[in-house]
């Protein structure tokens, strides 16, 4: 997992700005291979509806990667034919790959991408991409498994993607509903941080993009849309499951190693309602006590199991001193990454030492516990013992969270002046896609953006990087407006 860029943090989210007419708001990307019956049609429909119903400035973009057939005298042809029409040409296949590389050189401050048989009805294009331009959200996509979503479809398909979402659920703890609906949008300022970070360059890029910024704390805006099948797709099912497996385990894996920076993608205080300082209100104290009673429980049971098995073949004290000793390198671990939210492995050391003498007041504790049992009967039953270690945690455990809190994971942002990190340090320095529209730690040769250069000064620098706004009523002065 690639872990060597430094995108910084993003700034307030806001409604984007009223700006000249003529700027393109949105840039609807349509990835395509060897779609050379389709292309035309969809693209003009989807012309002819954007020009219809959205009120701002436009963009289609035709992203073409490496198609083999008329596919790409198809698209000049359109782009020949109408003005908002720009094509793109990778000479590499992958749908991930294409969408980062035109939405890396794309000057629209929102970013949109719809598969090319136009699956998804248009009518849900509008209300996709409304809550980021209006700055309420990061990301929006389309789901297909919404309860009121209208789906026409197979069941094998049907089965495939209900049960990849629960794959999603159940590895990866996504709580977004679909990943695989080929209908999404991104603000282009989250894109710019977000897309380093993404490794895939096929089919699991979506699903990789999400798991991403929903970890990273970013809002994903959720629309139910009309959905009939294409009985002509030509994704192979069975091998784009198993990419998507493995896409699976390598984020997971990362995820759970804390190898991802994603500390590093965060909006600045006051944008999140969490991060406000109230009065008499703890912050994130709700949320730390039920992933500490979480984590408390579960290693409860590892203890007692522990517990029970050493008890076979030592004492009663040795036996509690050996299971808890293990149970709490493995419980400070858990409440380091799930409750207190700690990522990486710096201050690992320094934080497993501090749990060790948070362990040896619980041993104190429980073994206090045991020698008041064995001096008041000298042969305990072994569910005794059981009852009288899982009272003694329990007062060891409310003790534990405190010192966790306040001593062992104290909250670092109350600090007056807190120190900042080297990812923080260069948030404000040059990143790769400041200068390029595809960056280098990708390994791959920078494409060429020649569509997106026109609007570009003479000197070849780019637009603002938050172009503004006015609403285009195109049809206010047309003839044929009986409005």
């Amino acid at each position: 997992m690639r872990t060597d860029s430094s995108p910084g943090t993003l700034p307030a989210r806001e409604h984007l700005p009223a700006a000249p007419a003529g700027t393109p708001v949105l840039d609807v990307v349509i990835p395509v291979y060897n779609e050379e019956k389709d292309l035309q049609p969809c693209v003009r429909r989807l012309h002819e509806h954007l020009d219809r119903t959205f009120p701002y400035a436009f963009r289609i973009t035709i992203a073409d990667n490496a198609s083999t057939d008329t596919t790409p005298q198809v698209a000049g042809r359109l782009a020949a034919e109408i003005p908002e029409v720009t094509t793109f040409r990778l000479e590499q296949k992958g749908r991930g790959r294409a969408l980062r590389a035109v939405w890396s050189a794309s000057d629209a401050p929102v970013l949109a991408y719809m598969d090319v048989d136009l699956s998804t009805d248009l009518n849900a294009l509008l209300p996709l991409v409304a809550p980021l331009i209006s700055g309420h959200s990061d990301l929006a996509i389309g789901s297909r498994l919404a309860r009121s979503s209208r789906v026409v479809r197979g069941p094998k398909r049907e089965f495939i993607s209900r049960a990849y979402n629960l794959i999603l659920r159940g590895s990866l703890q996504a709580r977004f509903s679909d990943a695989q609906c080929g209908f999404k949008a991104i603000r282009r300022d989250v894109a710019q941080v977000l897309l380093p970070l993404v490794e895939d360059t096929g089919w699991f890029f979506d699903t990789e993009m999400l798991v991403l910024a929903e970890r990273a704390g970013l809002r994903i805006h959720e629309v139910p849309v009309d959905w009939v099948d294409d009985p002509d797709s030509t994704v192979h099912i069975v091998s784009t499951a198993t990419d998507d497996l493995k896409g699976v385990w390598r984020v997971g894996r990362a995820l759970a190693t804390g190898s991802l920076p994603l500390d590093r993608i965060a909006r600045p205080f006051g944008d999140d309602p969490r991060d406000r300082d109230i009065k008499d209100v703890p912050r994130g104290l709700a949320r730390q006590l039920v992933g500490f009673c979480v984590v408390g429980a579960l290693s409860t049971l590892f203890y007692l199991l522990l517990y029970s098995g050493f008890r076979v073949f030592s004492g009663s004290q040795t036996a509690n001193a050996l299971a808890l000793l293990v149970s709490a390198v493995a419980n400070t671990a858990a409440n380091r990454r799930l409750t207190f939210g700690v990522r990486g492995r710096g201050g690992a050391v320094r934080h497993q030492a501090q749990g060790l003498v948070v362990f040896g007041i619980g041993l104190a504790l429980t073994s206090g516990s045991l020698a008041a049992l064995n001096a008041a009967t000298s042969e305990p039953a072994h569910s005794t013992e059981l009852a009288v270690l899982v009272a003694a945690n329990l007062a060891a455990t409310v003790l534990r969270f405190l010192l966790f809190r306040a001593w062992v994971f104290p909250d670092r942002r109350e600090d007056d002046a807190p120190v900042r990190t080297p990812y923080e340090a260069t948030a404000h320095e040059a990143t790769p896609y400041e200068t390029t529209p595809y960056s280098a730690p990708y390994n791959t040769a920078p494409y060429d953006t020649a569509p997106f250069r026109a609007g570009a000064a003479a000197d070849g620098t780019w637009p603002d990087a938050t172009p503004q706004l006015l609403p285009v009523r195109r049809h206010d002065s047309d003839s044929r407006d009986l409005r």
